[in-house]
């Protein structure tokens, strides 16, 4: 197999045997937010089909308002720990390598809902993505609360034998929120330029450093767009993006996962054209540091179209390798394609390409 999907790769202590990552898929499969033994199951069989890295589904931090479900899994209470060492332990048996992915839904979980209805919902300033305040601005010490929640998840992912961390910092979540000017009014260091609103997402990668050891790869995701507004873009030029993603440097993240509904999509085509790099060709262009690209790897559509219920065709690998081999970026996130087909990974190893089939968005109901 001389695919560029299938080179190793080293990254600190993370020693790759290929360049495919299992994207995050929130599944809610989990009940009481405790993950059992047919989540280690549907985990375990992709690490034993050729997944070179596993990103869980988004695991909530220790705050109240961190979930909306709950039956989405959590990392901080001792049940859900002892779960997640039970699917580490049967990903490590079929030589798989994974990672958390520490997740905190900010405003996009709705008061009264998820494991602890009665907790307030946190953001960085209490105002919705339409400019509207619903609720008083958290102090500085609660923000720094909410970061020591990130951190101290990423300690117990260290502890109970992971091997890498990924901080989710996309799709208009919590950490994303402090990135949104529409959403961030703070004018404590929290706020301000886009630079200065990166600033918490810096906090949690400088103390998940301190809980993890310098050897362990610490992941961060992000993403121009947000669930509340497509059309949205933190980062207008190459500059504003390499300001933004300086930041993250800086604090010592070592991997950037760049999200995008569609990786053919050009990031700046108004400076390299509509072939031009895409969000993780830029990030790697920019900051030099291995990057992770995603969006309807295998597929037509976009995930998000999944959720209403369609389906989509198969897209062919050409162009996605190519611009691998380019040095474009360095891995690739695969999602809905491994969710429906644990298999998927090894069928293209394999040349197996016409076993591979469209994805039916009724594989969200099951976890295979």
């Amino acid at each position: 197999m001389t695919s560029p999907l299938f080179k190793p790769l080293k990254i600190k202590s993370l020693n790759l045997p290929n360049r495919i990552v299992m994207a995050p898929m929130t599944r809610s499969k989990s009940p009481g937010g405790v993950p059992g033994e047919d989540v280690a199951d549907y985990y375990a069989r992709r690490a034993a089909a050729d997944v070179g890295l596993i990103v869980t589904e988004g695991t909530t931090v220790k705050r109240g308002g961190a979930s909306n479900d709950p039956n989405v899994p959590n990392f901080h209470r001792a049940d859900s720990l002892a779960g997640w060492k039970r699917v580490v332990e049967k990903v490590h048996a079929n030589k798989g390598l994974i990672a958390p992915q520490l997740w905190h839904q900010g405003m996009m979980r709705k008061p009264g809902t998820g494991p602890e209805p009665e907790a307030p919902t946190d953001s960085p300033s209490g105002v919705t993505h339409s400019g509207k305040e619903v609720f008083a601005p958290p102090t500085s010490a609660e923000v720094d609360d909410m970061v020591m929640a990130f951190a101290n998840a990423a300690g117990e992912a260290a502890r109970i034998g992971f091997d890498a961390i990924e901080i989710h910092g996309a799709h208009g979540y919590l950490i994303d929120e402090f990135f949104w000017d529409v959403m961030n009014k703070r004018d404590d260091r929290f706020g301000g330029s886009l630079p200065e609103r990166a600033t918490f997402a810096a906090d949690i990668i400088k103390e998940t450093r301190k809980q993890v050891g310098p050897d362990m790869a610490i992941i961060l995701r992000f993403s121009q767009w947000k669930q509340q507004d497509y059309s949205v873009r933190l980062a207008h030029t190459p500059a504003e993006y390499e300001a933004f993603l300086k930041v993250f440097v800086d604090a010592g993240v070592d991997v950037l996962h760049a999200s995008q509904r569609r990786y053919w999509e050009p990031e700046f085509p108004e400076v390299d054209g509509e072939n031009g790099l895409n969000a993780a060709g830029w990030a790697k262009k920019l900051t030099g540091l291995p990057v992770i690209t995603v969006g309807s790897v295998g597929l037509t559509g976009d995930f998000e179209k999944a959720f209403r219920g369609e389906g989509a065709t198969i897209r062919k690998l050409d162009d996605l390798e190519e611009r691998l081999e380019r040095g474009e970026f360095d891995m690739v996130a695969v999602g809905r394609a491994l969710l429906q087909d644990p298999e998927w990974a090894k069928k293209v190893r394999e040349g197996r390409l016409d076993e591979l089939s469209n994805y039916d968005a009724k594989s969200l109901a099951t976890l295979y």
